[in-house]
């Protein structure tokens, strides 16, 4: 299969992502329907870029940079850093399920804000800290996942596998302050002008409904 052709695939597979299993809209969706504020937990590398791309989805409340995954009682940017905790670097997000599905939120995450192919790296951050990962509340939330990888999976066709891990959320601990809301508060900083800055054009473009 063509570069082209797998892209086209892979999109095409995205825009499913927020249909249940049979390819309808899903009232059935994880947390969809019930007008009460629903928490997603996601890790795709380094947390800056990550945060400000669902800042920016339609039906989100409230995103939280910290860390996820690992053991130990509480965690901090060193500690996480070390790559010893087995944490990683992720962003809660709070979401009203009227507005957005936790599919499309996978879609979100999936589409733009990282590449789930890469091994315990996102770009140039190296380590388990920068895992992608999805840390499920519930097991709807689990089997949405499960699906999504499944699907996009199978629309690579042959190409690199998606790696992301798939794990219950045991506790989330919060960034520190400096952390929070980073690319808005230091969008000149070149990490972010290179790294993910992007993101937000691209979120723009395969997900105009969604952008806000």
């Amino acid at each position: 299969m063509s570069k082209s052709n797998t892209r086209l695939s892979v999109l095409a597979s995205l825009a499913l992502l927020a249909a249940g299993p049979s390819g309808a809209a899903a009232s059935g969706d994880p947390g969809g329907g019930s007008g009460r504020l629903q928490t997603a937990v996601f890790a795709g590398g380094c947390f800056w870029g990550v945060d400000a791309v669902f800042r920016h989805v339609k039906g989100v409340v409230t995103v939280e940079s910290g860390y996820a995954g690992g053991s130990g009682e509480n965690a901090s940017y060193e500690q996480v850093s070390s790559g010893t905790t087995g944490h990683a670097e992720a962003v809660r997000v709070s979401f009203d399920p009227v507005q957005v599905s936790y599919r499309q939120l996978l879609q979100v995450f999936f589409g733009v804000a990282h590449d789930p192919t890469q091994l315990n790296r996102q770009g140039p951050d190296v380590g388990s800290q920068y895992r992608s990962a999805i840390f499920y509340g519930d097991g709807a939330q689990q089997q949405a996942a499960a699906e999504a990888i499944q699907r996009l999976d199978a629309a690579r066709g042959g190409g690199a596998p998606i790696v992301t891990q798939v794990a219950p959320l045991r506790q989330f601990y919060p960034a520190e302050a400096y952390h929070q809301n980073y690319l808005a508060l230091h969008p000149a900083q070149p990490y972010i002008v290179i790294h993910d800055l992007p993101k937000l054009g691209k979120l723009r473009q395969r997900f105009p409904d969604l952008y806000r």
